[in-house]
């Protein structure tokens, strides 16, 4: 199975690449940046072809899977070239900065019947099928996602400084790791779901995205707070990470990346060990997104599961007083 990288001066490369790199039968061919320095010292690392057109570099190696990753304003050409050329992808999320490009492309990927994944990494972990379980056999009242991140400064050192600028990211926390657990809320509450609030503010770093964001979901009365930022001086992937959800009958905690624990209405516990964090569900996603395309299945998450995701996050922007979805300093 012939892959190739593009976009690779993206941040989340390791993620992808490391266990990339144990799949059997995968052989990375191709690494394709705009940047020409980041092409040559990642295509001699790892002996593969590199080029600064990935269009270019992919008609040329004919690849059987590409991962797409790059700047979000970038994605949804990246897309659009792959389901052109029939090459089944990843794509990194958010997919694009709004809703009307991820759509577009998500309808040209579906009329093609191309396969188009996209990292919603949680989905691959056993503790989100234990809440959808749950809430499909109890639901849930209330849900609560706290996930702070690291300093903006990290995307600089990494050569990400496009992350800081709204016009190529789309914003700050809320498109970059909200995203996860608006999924997830949406998953956990069903269809109708909205925003009912958010407030973010810029307070903490003075960059043009937000460094902090509290997002409320609502949908027949039940609540989702999703609370994310750029606050925790840790190093990468290290998160402040508390998750809480209340149902008829428990109380379930995600207390920190591996334990929860669940109360019933009694008070009685039970813990068990469970990743509750993104990064480690990386390596799961990547074998399983390959051997999903290497049998011609569906993708666990695919373009047209961010759409709607998209949507809250464009209705989040609004609630918080963006003039527009990636124009204004806040």
């Amino acid at each position: 199975m012939k892959v190739v990288f593009i976009g690779a001066s993206h941040w989340h490369l390791d993620l992808y690449m490391v266990p990339f790199l144990d799949v059997p039968g995968a052989e990375l061919v191709g690494i394709s940046d705009p940047d020409p320095v980041a092409v040559q010292t990642l295509a001699t690392r790892y002996g593969c072809e590199g080029d600064v057109d990935f269009k270019r570099l992919c008609r040329k190696l004919k690849p059987d899977f590409v991962f797409a990753l790059g700047r979000h304003a970038d994605m949804p050409d990246e897309a659009d070239f792959l389901i052109g050329e029939r090459i089944p992808f990843a794509l990194e999320k958010p997919c694009g900065v709004s809703s009307r490009d991820v759509a577009a492309i998500a309808e040209k990927a579906e009329r093609a019947g191309v396969f188009a994944a996209v990292p919603l990494v949680f989905r691959n972990g056993d503790f989100t099928e234990y809440l959808v379980e749950q809430s499909r056999s109890d639901g849930f009242h209330y849900m609560s996602f706290r996930f702070i991140a690291g300093f903006p400064q990290r995307y600089r050192a990494a050569g990400c400084e496009w992350m800081l600028d709204p016009a190529l990211s789309g914003g700050g926390s809320t498109i970059n790791l909200s995203v996860h657990f608006l999924d997830l809320g949406l998953r956990l509450l069903g269809p109708g779901t909205r925003v009912l609030s958010a407030n973010m503010a810029n307070k903490a770093w003075g960059e043009p995205v937000e460094d902090y964001s509290l997002v409320t979901l609502e949908r027949d009365g039940a609540l989702c707070t999703v609370e994310t930022g750029y606050l925790y001086p840790a190093p990468t992937s290290n998160f402040d990470m508390h998750y809480a959800f209340r149902g008829p009958s428990n109380y379930v905690i995600a207390h920190d990346p591996g334990t929860v624990e669940s109360l019933d209405n009694q008070g009685r516990s039970q813990r068990w060990q469970s990743v509750t964090t993104n990064v480690p569900h990386y390596r799961t996603f990547v074998f399983d997104v390959l051997e999903r395309a290497r049998r011609g299945d569906t993708p666990l998450a695919t373009l047209a599961d961010m759409v709607p995701v998209m949507n809250l996050v464009e209705q989040a922007y609004a609630r918080a007083g963006r003039a527009a979805f990636h124009g204004q300093v806040i």
